[in-house]
């Protein structure tokens, strides 16, 4: 059966004439399945930008929580599983501060260490320059207290007093170390750095000072934004 393309098109073509005030109830078959195939396609993409399209983003929105929350269930269901290794591993880390904390002198021990200190260059058969403490500075939890020192001796000696300030009971560092040697004689100019824990009503006048400061900075920060805001309303 041959179909004639042109004569198909005249036939498509003459459904869509004289359609101007005839209900699209009484349109020829052609005019009414492209109408609704319009109508269909804008429904579709007006449910698509007003319904859907929020739909979908909640659903990526709930695949993301959904995985975020079954990396943590994994993760705390090996901390369950090794939760006695975990507490074996604690008590070991609390040991090991513990011992770290005896390295660090008290308040009423400085004296005893600065005495250590120079003692321990005495024995050596050296002779002290300059033993200046300097001023101690705060930190969170420990005071740190620089000491200028030069001594001047023989270099074995030298050498040996370093080693032993790395030998003390307590933690003491040696910096900005200057080795200089004249006539034989080695002298050693540096400073030694040592430190002491805080004690509980440092540490409560250390967190208050903080927590003054956080709070003069919100209230500088509060005045600065009131100010904006009676400019702007000005």
């Amino acid at each position: 059966m041959n179909i004639d393309i042109k004569d198909l098109g005249a036939q498509l073509s003459s459904q869509f004439q004289n359609l101007q005030g005839r209900p699209p109830g009484q349109w020829p078959l052609a005019p009414r399945v492209l109408c609704a195939a319009g109508v269909m396609a804008a429904v579709v993409g007006l449910g698509y930008f007003f319904y859907w399209d929020g739909q979908f983003e909640k659903q990526k929105k709930g695949a993301r929580e959904e995985a975020t929350l079954r990396a943590e269930y994994k993760n705390k269901m090996a901390q369950a599983i090794n939760l006695e290794a975990l507490q074996a591993q604690k008590a070991q880390v609390d040991q090991y501060v513990a011992r770290l904390e005896k390295q660090l002198p008290n308040k009423s021990e400085m004296a005893d260490l600065l005495s250590d200190i120079n003692q321990a260059g005495v024995g050596r058969g050296l002779q002290f320059e300059l033993f200046k403490p300097g001023q101690e500075v705060v930190r969170d939890y420990y005071a740190e207290l620089p000491i200028d020192i030069k001594v001047s001796g023989r270099y074995n000696d030298v050498g040996a007093f370093a080693a032993d300030m790395a030998n003390l009971p307590r933690i003491v560092t040696l910096n900005n170390m200057s080795v200089t040697s004249k006539d034989g004689v080695l002298s050693l100019e540096a400073v030694a750095k040592t430190f002491r824990y805080l004690d509980p009503d440092e540490i409560s006048a250390q967190k208050k000072a903080r927590d003054d400061k956080k709070g003069k900075g919100k209230g500088k920060k509060g005045s600065k934004t009131a100010k904006q805001d009676k400019g702007a309303a000005t």
